[in-house]
């Protein structure tokens, strides 16, 4: 039985002129035989991805969604650059083939890379996978230690000096990720104004070494390999990805990691299998990674509760656009609850550390 990640049909209303992709498609890779066929990965509440077909070269699309969008998200320019800069030196990275800011092919840029063929995690292991307890175990250790590859990459280097800022990273994450929920806030929202208060008074120093972060790396962003698991091929969705604290990100990807004998309302917005046996838990993935550093911490309780909020920030951006009737996706509409839960999740991690 296979486990890979499949697209399926479209999506209403996300749809394109198929002819006129297919028209751009040839124009630059000549020599493609067969007729173009289009297809969307269901999963993912950003950018959305196609996979696009001519014979049997299987290529993955991404455009930005459709409706309203923060005026500097889903930048599909940057995420290709950074796709180019990192695959030669990131195996983990998908390789880039084309991009496209002609809006008369499909009404918005879109790039197209390599498909990457494997595992994609999503809210439970799929049945007849072999993950054993020691295989998560070893896979959550893969898990951690690419990341800290990834952060201990030297982005000058590779060409990516003038891809983000690090000083006053942290101050300016605050800043910015404050602005963006109360410019999405919606009348049935908690108002956050008690955590972004604790976040504000607690905001750390810059790292001093900083690093490429990727802001959204979590399980069903990474790919696996289908004869073992444990182990990961590819890293997807780079659209967030800059210069920056490296704790920052860890504490990102710490906000999607739900522990076994976390309250039952987390449970209820729990995403990702990490309840599984031989999972590790969030305590265990920061210990590890310290270790993998050697960078000493006396806590990891701001970057979590940082990670929260930021969780809540993003689904509240992507709830905003159904709650104003620019998207039909039925999935977003739930996502108020979510937002109401990471609140009090994170007022957990104020009252009682992590």
């Amino acid at each position: 039985m296979g486990h890979e990640d499949n697209p399926v049909g479209v999506r209403a209303g996300e749809t394109f002129d198929a002819g006129k992709m297919e028209t751009f498609i040839r124009d630059c890779l000549p020599g493609l035989q067969g007729d173009l066929e289009v297809q969307q990965f269901p999963s993912g509440y950003s950018n959305l991805t196609y996979m696009l077909k001519i014979g049997d070269r299987e290529m993955v699309m991404r455009r930005p969604p459709f409706g309203k969008k923060a005026k500097t998200a889903h930048d599909m320019s940057r995420e290709y650059r950074i796709l180019k800069a990192l695959h030669p030196v990131f195996p983990y990275v998908p390789e880039p083939l084309l991009y496209c800011d002609d809006p008369g092919v499909i009404g918005s840029p879109f790039y197209i890379m390599q498909r990457l063929k494997g595992v994609i995690l999503r809210k439970n292991i799929p049945r007849g996978l072999n993950l054993s307890a020691e295989k998560a175990a070893a896979l959550c250790e893969n898990w951690v230690n690419i990341l800290v590859t990834l952060h201990g990459l030297d982005y000058k280097t590779v060409g990516l000096e003038d891809f983000g800022k690090p000083d006053g990273y942290v101050h300016r994450q605050f800043e910015g990720w404050t602005a963006r929920y109360r410019e999405a806030h919606t009348d049935d929202a908690p108002d956050f104004e008690k955590v972004m208060q604790w976040l504000h008074d607690r905001l750390p120093a810059d790292a001093p070494v900083a690093g490429v972060v990727h802001n959204d790396y979590k399980f069903d962003n990474v790919v696996l390999d289908p004869d073992d698991p444990s182990n990961i091929i590819g890293v997807l969705d780079w659209e967030m990805a800059t210069i920056g604290d490296p704790l920052m990100d860890l504490g990102a990807s710490l906000a999607y990691w739900v522990n076994a004998d976390d309250p039952e309302e987390v449970q209820l917005i729990r995403t990702l299998p990490t309840v599984a046996p031989g999972m590790f838990t969030r305590e265990q993935l920061v210990a590890h990674y310290l270790d993998r550093t050697g960078l000493a911490l006396s806590s990891f309780d701001f970057y979590l509760c940082f990670g929260l909020f930021r969780l809540a920030v993003i689904a509240q951006q992507i709830y905003y656009r159904f709650y104003h009737g620019q998207t039909r996706d039925e999935r977003f509409g739930m996502l108020i609850a979510a937002v109401q839960i990471l609140e009090r999740a994170a007022l957990k991690i104020i009252r009682e550390g992590m």
